[in-house]
């Protein structure tokens, strides 16, 4: 089975100016001519929307194509399978693993949680091991109650069978209308198709990424290579969010893969710090979802000695790499949030812990009123003073620092003269450039620091949210 759908259209645009291009032709749904012309058959999936520019933290590591593919013993494909209206993109994902994979996982904190999600926390609570992931768009499948649930059984179990596995070694993500169950029927159709086209790939991995994207107007691969203790080890990973982005978790969907050999008590520990230090600090609109879940495995085969230990330097360097990779993949969300034309990132500094500012730097990146400051392209600096004060973290207001970029706005808890039309203009050519407006805090003298990462809230993001269904 192919791929692709032969008449997909794809969209071509260069970032800055992509919203514009692709608002109208995806979100709106206009029946004007599209932009480009039809995809063949025989084009690579990733081309149906761009890759999004992951910025990863500075390290001792350097990237490395395959995304969710590129660490050993691992296999990625995606296709599309009928579970979207013909026309548009891939729409289901699978990921697997030639061995028992060490496994991990964090879901939503949201009360109505979707099938999957409640699966998958049952079966990581089972077992300390997983073989494959399968990721389906175009339904969420919450809110659907025990056939929702149900659906989500006989999906694992078919694939199982295909697989040789075990039905609790495959785990089950979905994405996409709320009350809607998986269009089971195509999909389990699907399943050989899909189960034929896994590869070690870099097309392999790119399709898996396209494929379980929503709104995204690009998808989220990764994948750095890194020395830990003399040995190379992979950590990649691909993601998807748009819209409902907000701690704890964030509306996205995610899987990371790694070589590395750890045991499973470290590994889920790890995974837990590295969700609360990315997916866990972006915003985009306040809204927790349904489905949120990142499953993480670890194949072990890198040849790397066992990493049984938080306390020692292999640990710490392998949780450098994983924080490294989701911190990448969770800014790339937010700089795809809907409507927005530029990523925020906010720094945190002088707080008494890592927590405490962490908690700080997510609740100005979370106001709206910020939001649409920066928006605006108004530096409205007592936005960001008032979102630091609300935060809930005691602080002494004579110590708040505050800069917009390179533009000292506050000092001592005392307002600054400044260029005001040069801080208007820097937030002016970051939003035409899709590019990041820096915001750093300092709160005290305190060695706690943290960052989050949201994005400007625009016009374009309430009509994406009135159209959705529609």
């Amino acid at each position: 089975m192919s791929l692709f759908v032969p008449h997909y259209v794809c969209i071509k645009f260069s970032y800055p100016n992509k919203y514009k291009i692709f608002h109208s032709a995806q979100h709106s749904r206009m029946n004007t001519s599209r932009v480009s012309a039809v995809v063949s058959a025989q084009q690579d999936v990733s081309n149906y929307i761009p890759a999004a520019p992951i910025l990863l933290p500075e390290g001792p590591w350097h990237q490395v194509p395959g995304g969710v593919a590129a660490a050993k013993g691992f296999k990625a494909a995606g296709m599309y399978g009928g579970l979207r209206a013909v026309g548009e993109k891939p729409d289901l994902a699978l990921v697997t693993c030639d061995v028992d994979a060490i496994s991990a996982g964090a879901f939503t904190t949201n009360v109505v949680a979707a099938a999957p999600v409640l699966y998958c926390k049952e079966a990581l609570e089972t077992s300390t091991t997983a073989r494959a992931i399968l990721i389906n768009a175009g339904q969420a499948n919450a809110a659907t109650g025990d056939a929702g649930y149900q659906d989500v059984i006989d999906c694992s179990h078919a694939l199982a069978e295909l697989l040789q596995l075990k039905p609790e070694q495959v785990l089950i993500e979905s994405t996409g209308v709320i009350g809607q169950r998986i269009k089971k029927e195509p999909l389990l159709k699907s399943l050989p198709d899909l189960v034929n086209l896994l590869s070690s790939t870099v097309q392999g991995a790119d399709s898996a990424a396209v494929a379980i994207t929503t709104t995204d107007l690009v998808s989220k691969s990764i994948a750095i290579e890194s020395e830990v203790g003399g040995t190379r080890v992979r950590v990649g990973g691909m993601a998807k969010g748009s819209g409902m982005i907000h701690p704890n978790m964030a509306t996205m969907l995610g899987v990371i893969t790694t070589d590395a050999l750890v045991t499973s008590d470290v590994w889920r520990k790890m995974v837990r710090v590295a969700v609360n230090r990315s997916f866990n600090q972006i915003t985009v609109d306040g809204d927790t979802s349904t489905n949120d879940c990142v499953i993480a495995l670890a194949s072990g085969l890198s040849g790397a000695n066992k990493i049984s230990s938080l306390n020692n330097s292999d640990a710490e360097h392998l949780q450098a790499c994983l924080d490294a990779v989701m911190q990448g993949l969770a800014k790339s969300i937010a700089w795809d949030g809907e409507g927005a034309t530029c990523l925020i990132e906010v720094k945190v500094s002088g707080a008494g812990t890592e927590a405490d500012a962490a908690k700080v730097a997510r609740s100005v990146a979370s106001s709206s009123l910020t939001k649409a400051a920066v928006y605006g392209r108004d530096p409205n600096w007592g936005r960001i003073a008032c979102a630091a004060g609300y935060a809930g973290i005691p602080f002494n207001p004579n110590k708040l620092r505050i800069s917009l970029g390179d533009i000292l706005l506050m000092e001592s808890g005392q307002p600054l003269p400044f260029d005001r039309a040069a801080a208007s203009n820097y937030l002016r050519t970051t939003g035409e450039k899709h590019g990041t407006v820096i915001i750093q805090i300092s709160i005290g003298d305190g060695l706690g620091s943290g960052q989050a990462w949201g994005c400007d809230l625009s016009y374009d993001y309430v009509k994406i949210n009135a159209e959705y269904t529609t």
